[in-house]
C-alpha cells in the first residue's frame, strides 16, 4: 500500500478513456504516469495487445520511481478475425490485471489497448465493467485505445476523444523510435 498523503488518495477512483482514431491515447496516459508518480502514487500499466519489446515508454518507466509497465501482448496485432491465441493471451492479461488491480499495491492503474481488445471481441465490456466495479476504493483506472464500446463510454467518469486530423503516416512516414515508439 502506498503512504501517498490522505488529500490526494481520497480523492481517486475516477475511470478515464482515452479513445478515438487520433494518435496520442498512450501518449496521454504516460503523461498522466508520469505526473502522478511524481506525487509519490504507484502507477502500474498493463499493455494489452503489445508485446515487450524495445518501446520507448518501457526504458523510460525504468527510471522512472513508482512506475511499473506490464507489456503482455504477442508480436503482431490482431486481425479482423481473432486466432485462439489472441483470445487466450487477452484472457490471460484480463485476469492479470483484475488481480493487479484488486491487489491494491496500485494508486493509478492504466490498461493500454483495452478499448481496441474489446472492439475486436477478444473480451467484452461486460467483463471490463464487472471488474472495474469491484475494485477496491481510492484506484484510478485508464483504459485507452481505438473503439472503445458505448457501455464502457456510459461508465467512465472522464471520456477523452482523440480526432484524427492530418497524419504523417498519409504521406508514408512510418512510426519513428522515440516518436511512436
Amino acid at each position: 500500500m502506498s503512504s501517498i498523503p490522505s488529500e490526494i488518495k481520497n480523492k481517486l477512483g475516477l475511470v478515464q478513456v482515452y479513445t478515438g482514431p487520433g494518435k496520442g491515447k498512450t501518449t496521454a496516459s504516460l503523461g498522466l504516469a508520469f505526473r502522478a508518480s511524481g506525487r509519490g502514487l504507484e502507477v502500474l500499466m498493463i499493455q494489452f495487445l503489445k508485446p515487450p519489446e524495445n518501446y520507448g515508454e518501457h526504458l523510460a518507466a525504468e527510471k522512472v520511481p513508482n512506475f511499473t509497465i506490464l507489456p503482455l501482448g504477442l508480436n503482431h496485432m490482431v486481425s479482423k478475425v481473432p486466432r485462439e491465441e489472441d483470445i487466450r493471451v487477452t484472457r490471460e492479461t484480463m485476469d492479470r490485471a483484475k488481480e493487479e488491480i484488486y491487489s491494491g499495491k496500485y494508486d493509478l492503474v492504466i490498461l493500454d489497448e483495452i478499448n481496441n481488445a474489446m472492439s475486436w471481441k477478444l473480451i467484452g465490456p461486460a467483463e471490463v465493467i464487472e471488474m472495474l466495479k469491484g475494485r477496491p476504493k481510492n484506484i484510478e483506472i485508464v483504459l485507452t485505445g481505438r473503439g472503445a464500446p458505448k457501455e464502457i463510454i456510459e461508465y467512465a467518469d472522464l471520456v477523452t476523444e482523440m480526432s484524427l486530423i492530418k497524419h504523417p503516416f498519409d504521406k508514408g512516414v512510418g512510426a519513428r523510435k522515440g516518436i511512436e515508439y
